[in-house]
């Protein structure tokens, strides 16, 4: 999955990106990966390899990728320069793992991987325009294609050659002619079709939400998701109060999925929003911690009101 792409930028064709890979660092990034792609087929080698490595499969490695990610991820909330490549690179260790698993397999390799998203991106970007470097041997035949008013790139290729600023929604209309493209003959792609399941719930309430929306299917005006948010949680008070633990998970995952709509409305991420409340909510738990601590006091031992007045008073030292 590559993530939604700033449309604001331009790329001239007379201009050089002052980030263009040189030849040195494009050397050092084939050796360096090229080392890390023999270090996988060796740790996965049957008679020399390392013995974990060897019964791992698909399935019980994919839980790193996405630990590794949030990793990532904490490093760059935490600003940690130091520790960010190194997450990164234990990222880029999981997909270099996949594609030695499907290797040997004899389904796709590495290459494959590099290739594809690269292809990828050069689709998705018919507003700038790449030079033999990142075209490579597809340089001619996107030439051809621009000379083929039939083929699905001509346009694309068209505009490649050009000066021209990014089309406002021109990400999302690549994507869903590529999700057309690989839908089964005869048969349209729904409006929510390619939203993994397997996704945080509430990135992915937010992404269905969002692909409703681009159909039509959404209320014309944001007072009209607040709305939804209070109705739901109204059903949820009568499920609650009739102590049904099935309509309750029912119900309350309507509320969470319309407050998810709500921030998606608002332009904000609702995974965004729970994760800096979550932070705010253990910031002020060790303050209250804190708090008992100087007096020698065990949380367990509070009343809920005097818990509550300590909670507020860390509460108001953070304004």
């Amino acid at each position: 999955m590559v993530s939604q792409h700033h449309e604001g930028s331009v790329a001239g064709s007379d201009s050089v990106c002052s980030s263009t890979m040189t030849d040195e660092t494009g050397s050092n990034v084939a050796r360096e990966i090229t080392r890390l792609a023999a270090l996988m087929a060796r740790l996965r080698d049957p008679k020399e390899g390392c013995p974990w490595d060897q019964e791992q499969t698909h399935e019980t490695i994919a839980p790193y990728a996405i630990e590794e990610a949030y990793e990532v991820l904490d490093a760059i909330t935490r600003k940690d320069w130091q520790a960010f490549p190194d997450e990164l690179g234990d990222l880029l260790l999981q997909v270099v793992y996949q594609a030695q698993l499907a290797q040997e397999a004899g389904q796709f390799d590495l290459a494959t991987v590099a290739r594809m998203v690269t292809e990828k991106m050069i689709r998705r970007h018919p507003h700038v325009t790449f030079g033999p470097d990142v075209l490579g041997d597809c340089a001619q035949q996107k030439n051809d294609a621009a000379q083929d008013d039939t083929s699905p790139q001509a346009g694309q290729s068209q505009v490649r050659g050009k000066a021209s600023a990014a089309v406002p929604g021109q990400w999302e209309k690549l994507k869903e002619q590529e999700r057309r493209a690989g839908a089964a003959p005869g048969k349209r792609p729904g409006a929510l079709a390619g939203v993994p399941p397997q996704l945080p719930a509430l990135i992915r309430a937010s992404k269905i939400a969002s692909r409703a929306a681009r159909v039509g299917f959404d209320w014309p005006e944001v007072e009209g998701v607040v709305a939804k948010v209070h109705e739901e949680m109204d059903e949820f008070a009568v499920e609650m109060a009739a102590g049904d633990k099935a309509r309750m998970q029912d119900e309350l995952g309507d509320v969470l999925f319309s407050l998810a709509s709500l921030a998606r409305r608002l332009d904000l991420d609702p995974e965004a929003c729970l994760r800096q409340a979550c932070d705010k909510f253990t910031r002020r738990f060790e303050g209250v911690e804190a708090r008992l601590a100087e007096e020698g006091l065990s949380m367990q031992d509070q009343t809920v009101e005097k818990l509550d007045a300590i909670w507020n008073e860390v509460k108001r030292t953070e304004k």
